[in-house]
């Protein structure tokens, strides 16, 4: 059986029971000591949740919170995150946010600061799972400081804002969500299966490993629960991992899936929230992810062009390296995804590069001296970097100077100064593109959500958003609006300036920034 393919120097084989030193180990010496990636890793820590922290609240962040907000009101049968129904089988009800509604519920605070502190956890999870992953191709000090900085800024020049993608400006405004909690667990995994499976090859250990392949398979069946497209770049990174480790498929090794695989299907069908098969064949989100296959090119040159090198490196020193096998799957799953329209396993493409980006780490981190090709590799791999940065990410943590061309998170308007007038529970019926997306995460619910959600039918959620837009149309009459609102529990009105006020409408609050106004109504029962 294979191991990963040593960053230094060729040895001799050790005998068995020998301990194995790879040949670019540092000196033997305490068990743990203060490395480059402590330090650096600690003060990128600090300096993204620094960034991410200043960010107001945008995107999907009001949708996560108003998960914890109806977890927080009850526990253990939530109402739907947006509209006032039953939550039962909706997979925003995963053991992460799970986590987070309990700690909302003890700590008294609102689900969108829960959400938010979180961000600080997510990314401690995130960075030291991409050590313990880089760990597994290289001892050298420095291999995982470097796959750090590539996976930050070595994407390309054009701007994903995308939750879930590795990227500084993307990281900074989505550190918060279940998705980069996902990477990060998925991360710890590919690690812990990297270890095992170099020790199965080296000193059978099988009366301790069922418990340790179970292990594996309840961490996978958690991603699979927080993020079920990330599960799937879970599974796919294992499987490269063990067939670059196995080789031939044996018995043992079938065995050993097995296991794992059953520890992840006892924790998704035993979690009682939702049944997360719902989801297959899914194709209620597809149309939105279309958008991650353009500019393809933009977006990814750089880590294509400069990881690429690094790859065939390994690939001579073994056609069977794990991080190029990781890599085809990973761009095979992509490719599906557009040729069949199912534009969801797009998402995919936040992990995609990340093997190349270790390889390139691995490399760069090797000890002197060095071949031509690195040599040559590491000057562009420094300008790359930079460019990356300049291009793409430097809007994530650099000051707002008005430099035109610098992307930077978005800067939406919070609604604050509406939620204080809406009692728990009520429904506020709106269409504003910023308002649907952020107001939930006050506490209010909606008339018709945002997102598709196997807890509503996707043909009522269609119906509901169809009303909304009749009730403002200005064409339609008072009795057909009395009778919207008396259907859906709808007190209150958010509207923009541009949105027509009804006559028996009341104003209750309105914003002096961007003239939005909150309005009560009341229809009675008649």
């Amino acid at each position: 059986m294979r191991t990963f393919p040593p960053t230094g120097p060729a040895r001799l084989p050790a005998p068995r029971r020998a301990a194995v030193r790879p040949a670019d180990a540092p000196p033997p010496g305490p068990a743990w000591r203060v490395t480059p990636y402590f330090v650096l890793g600690g003060v990128f820590w600090l300096v993204i949740s620094a960034a991410a922290w200043r960010v107001p609240m945008c995107c999907d962040l009001g949708t996560h919170a108003a998960v914890v907000e109806r977890l927080k009101a009850d526990l253990l049968n939530p109402a739907h995150p947006m509209a006032d129904l039953p939550g039962a089988g909706s997979p925003y009800y995963s053991p992460y946010s799970v986590v987070q509604g309990l700690f909302a519920h003890l700590t008294e605070l609102p689900g969108r600061v829960v959400v938010r502190l979180f961000g600080p956890v997510n990314l401690l999870v995130l960075i030291t799972g991409l050590g313990r992953f880089t760990r597994l191709f290289s001892t050298r000090a420095w291999a995982p400081v470097f796959a750090l900085a590539f996976s930050a800024v070595l994407w390309g020049t054009a701007v994903t804002w995308w939750s879930g993608f590795l990227g500084l400006l993307s990281m900074t405004g989505n550190l918060s969500y279940p998705s980069t909690f996902a990477i990060g667990l998925t991360f710890h995994i590919w690690a812990l299966t990297g270890r095992m499976t170099e020790r199965s090859s080296s000193t059978p250990r099988w009366r301790a490993a069922p418990l340790e392949y179970a292990a594996l398979g309840v961490l996978t069946g958690v991603v699979v629960l927080v993020h079920p497209i990330i599960a799937i770049a879970a599974v796919l990174g294992t499987a490269g991992l063990v067939l670059a480790r196995e080789g031939a498929w044996s018995r043992a090794t079938a065995a050993r899936c097995a296991l794992a695989g059953a520890g992840a299907l006892a924790v998704t069908v035993t979690w009682p929230y939702c049944d997360i098969f719902t989801l297959v064949g899914d194709t209620g989100i597809d149309s939105i992810h279309r958008a991650l296959y353009e500019d393809l090119t933009g977006r990814y040159w750089l880590a294509a062009l400069l990881g690429a090198p690094a790859l065939l490196l390994r690939l001579r020193r073994d056609r069977r390296d794990p991080l190029a096998l990781m890599t085809l799957l990973f761009w095979l799953v992509v490719l599906y995804g557009w040729v069949s329209g199912h534009y969801t396993y797009g998402r995919l493409l936040a992990v995609a590069p990340v093997p190349a980006q270790v390889a390139l780490a691995v490399e760069l981190a090797r000890p002197l001296p060095w071949s031509t090709a690195r040599r040559a590799l590491a000057p562009l791999a420094a300008a790359g970097a930079c460019l990356g940065f300049v291009s793409a990410q430097a809007g994530a943590v650099t000051p707002s100077l008005g430099v035109r061309g610098v992307e930077r998170p978005p800067h939406w308007d919070t609604y604050g100064w509406a939620a204080q007038h809406i009692p728990p529970g009520e429904t506020v019926l709106a269409d504003d593109y910023y308002v649907v997306r952020s107001l939930p995460g006050y506490g209010p619910f909606l008339v018709a959500p945002v997102w598709p959600d196997p807890a509503l039918a996707e043909p009522e959620r269609l119906r509901r958003k169809a009303a909304v837009k009749r009730y403002l149309s200005p064409s339609t009459p008072r009795h057909a609006r009395a009778a919207i609102a008396r259907r859906y529990g709808v007190h209150w009105l958010l509207l923009t300036p541009e949105e027509r006020l009804p006559e028996e409408a009341v104003v209750v609050a309105f914003s002096p920034h961007s003239g939005e106004v909150l309005a009560r109504v009341e229809y009675g029962r008649g």
